[in-house]
């Protein structure tokens, strides 16, 4: 059962990357379209650790979560099954943002996992047949739909003959989704590596490696598109947008104290393709974000996490440019290394609003039950 399970998964996992590829070599460009935060849902990050380390984790990520972060590292999950829940609240609960995985050792040099995230507003009124034709207003006639975005990750990593480097790879689906009127269906590779050197561990994560597109289709009513003429607005059209590459790299070097003390430093950057972003390096095409962050582990039960993040130019109230950031910072407890949980405070926006979410999550180590070798 163990073994057709992975061999099922493993089908799975190449014929997405097959058709991801294919589609990919043949899209017409003359109808794709490229933005700059498409899919940006996926740049949240998961997991509470990597969270209060402002997701400076694409180096030292070692458990369930790097089928997210880092694929490569899935090789190094402690047991032969671990598996981690999410959830969390933005903008006072209007946004729910869930995250469930799952992986899996395939053998002592490969592992496998599957992620599902979800980030959606529920509950949104739909007025538009509040009124009728003849101007009357019918409260009854109002409905509610959902704008949601879902991830599924297919994720495989394994060690090579090289010793200390590992390779990771991503398959995605993405489905996205606003009430009836527009939807999407999107595919997208991932590529990763990690590599170990003495103390030190150095990570890249290069997402969206192949270019992710999403296919979009529209259905709109002659009414809607009535208001989009009077309201001088375009009337989308069914088409496909592409997400462009992004690298990640990261280091981190380990310090130990007193045998039981941990220092882990962390330093993370990003470096995007799709023009020129606000952060604190930018230019055409490329625009690169540095993010930092330390973890404090105390005999491997108990650690104590903070990073800063987001560093961005803003202008204040008197139109002079500052530079703003995101602190975050966390705990967590490991329980006999079966159960950890995370928490994490992490600012959503920067230092000068202060929107702090709370944040938890929880990862269990699973062992396969094997069956007794029989008596000589």
């Amino acid at each position: 059962m163990y073994k057709a399970f992975h061999n099922i998964y493993a089908w799975v996992f190449k014929l997405i990357l097959v058709f991801a590829f294919l589609v990919a070599i043949s899209i017409d460009t003359t109808i794709a379209q490229t933005r700059k935060y498409s899919n940006e849902f996926l740049s949240i990050g998961v997991g509470a650790r990597a969270l209060s380390l402002s997701n400076s984790t694409v180096a030292i990520v070692d458990d369930v979560t790097s089928a997210y972060w880092n694929p490569a590292g899935l090789v190094l999950i402690p047991t032969d099954v671990q598996v981690s829940l999410m959830h969390a609240e933005y903008f006072a609960g209007i946004a729910k943002y869930d995250y469930g995985a799952f992986a899996s050792k395939i053998d002592k040099t490969g592992a496998l996992g599957i992620s599902f995230i979800r980030f959606a507003i529920d509950g949104i009124p739909d007025t538009s047949e509040l009124i009728d034709a003849e101007g009357n207003i019918n409260w009854d006639r109002i409905k509610s739909f959902s704008a949601a975005d879902y991830a599924f990750i297919f994720s495989y990593g394994r060690k090579t003959k090289i010793q200390g480097l590992r390779l990771g790879l991503n398959a995605k689906i993405i489905r996205r989704k606003a009430g009836d009127f527009a939807s999407s269906w999107g595919f997208g590779i991932d590529a990763a590596a990690q590599y170990d050197y003495k103390n030190w561990k150095f990570g890249l994560m290069a997402r969206d490696i192949t270019t992710t597109f999403n296919a979009w289709s529209f259905n709109l009513t002659d009414e809607m598109k009535e208001v989009f003429t009077v309201t001088e607005n375009e009337i989308p059209n069914n088409s496909i947008e592409l997400t462009l590459p992004k690298f990640i790299f990261g280091a981190s070097r380990k310090f130990t104290f007193f045998n039981k003390l941990n220092v882990l430093p962390i330093v993370d950057i990003d470096v995007s393709t799709d023009g020129k972003r606000n952060v604190l390096i930018k230019s055409k095409p490329f625009s690169i974000d540095p993010h930092i962050g330390l973890e404090l582990g105390y005999t491997n039960i108990v650690f104590l996490r903070g990073g800063i993040g987001n560093i961005q130019k803003e202008t204040d109230i008197s139109n002079k440019k500052i530079t703003t950031f995101q602190p975050n910072v966390g705990i967590g407890v490991n329980i006999k290394d079966v159960v950890s949980i995370d928490y994490a405070l992490t600012d959503i926006g920067n230092s000068s609003i202060a929107l702090y979410s709370n944040i938890f999550s929880l990862k269990v180590n699973l062992n396969k039950i094997r069956k007794a070798s029989p008596m000589k």
